[in-house]
């Protein structure tokens, strides 16, 4: 090599770096200073409780003395326990009130709300519908207690039909207390869905449903061929939110029932603060969140990934 050719390799290997990767690595360090109080905040409100929840999950402890290794009896309890396990069979049962029926009545409803779009009845429809979501759930447990009591509206509606035969103490009946309580369920997560759906339906494109029409196609057949497949993320997305609620639910439940009667109300998230605060099983009431996390996340994460599916 020549000594102007080395010269001009010296130069080049010493030359400065472009300044756009000085822009890159300096946008990135003030985007991760962003991040990182989040992060932080995330790390300890999130998943330390979280990492301590699996290890006490591990342990016999009430919470305030020694705790003592356990293995894997309190994750065994959970599935040999009656209450334990009666409370996650409970949760996917409220999956078809929680999920199933208010996301196929959302469809019906944000179908015809769509063609009642130009009416009057629209924007009151949708607030009615609405409203449910709005109210705490503890206030929602309140006013359905009220509903399902001996001399409630509900009792008092089947009598003026008559049908005063089947009235009951519905929330204290062992048959339907869990039923009356999916119901509540039902009710408030109809509003979502339907709001949901209807944002939804909003985004397909309308020479769709004109091509449709010009093939001759009804009301029905316009729904399956041509609304329905459009919805599917929205969809998802709402069988998404409400199976979380409904394997997660505490706050309705706790106001209705407790629990009660017996246990045919349990959850897993009442049976968590039941064991917690009030047998001092901190280690059993951790193996049973564990387990709901997991199950959460078991059905959670393949309805994700069909979303994101392409059609």
């Amino acid at each position: 090599m020549t000594a102007p050719q080395t010269a001009r390799a010296v130069d080049s290997s010493q030359a400065p770096r472009p300044r756009g990767a000085w822009l890159r690595r300096r946008r990135n360090a003030a985007a991760l200073l962003w991040v990182i109080p989040a992060l932080a905040m995330y790390a300890t409100f999130e998943l330390y409780p979280l990492t301590q929840t699996v290890r006490y999950s591990f342990y016999r402890w009430d919470g305030i003395g020694v705790a003592t290794w356990s293995g894997f009896d309190n994750y065994v309890g959970v599935f040999t326990n009656a209450e334990q396990f009666a409370s996650v069979v409970h949760a996917f049962v409220l999956i078809i009130f929680f999920t199933v029926i208010p996301v196929g009545l959302g469809l019906i409803a944000a179908a015809i709300i769509r063609d009642l779009r130009r009416g009057p009845f629209a924007s009151v429809t949708q607030v009615v519908l609405f409203l449910p979501q709005v109210l705490p759930l503890a206030a929602a447990g309140i006013i359905w207690t009220w509903i399902y009591a001996p001399d409630g509206m509900f009792n008092g509606f089947l009598r003026a039909i008559g049908l005063g035969a089947i009235t009951r103490d519905w929330l204290s009946d062992f048959d339907f207390a869990l039923p009356a309580v999916g119901v509540i369920g039902s009710w408030v997560s109809l509003g979502f869905c339907t709001v949901l759906l209807l944002a939804g339906i909003g985004k397909i494109d309308p020479s769709l449903y004109e091509a449709a029409r010009l093939d001759g196609a009804n009301r029905v057949q316009e729904f399956f061929a041509v609304t329905l497949p459009g919805l599917r993320r929205e969809i998802v997305v709402a069988c998404s939110v409400t199976i979380i609620a409904a394997l997660s639910s505490f706050d309705v439940i706790y106001v209705a029932t407790n629990g009660g009667p017996g246990y045919q109300t349990l959850v897993p998230g009442l049976e968590i603060y039941h064991l917690t605060f009030t047998s001092q099983q901190v280690g059993s009431a951790s193996a049973l969140a564990v387990v709901l996390t997991v199950l959460i996340l078991a059905v959670v994460i393949p309805l994700q990934r069909l979303g994101r599916r392409e059609s």
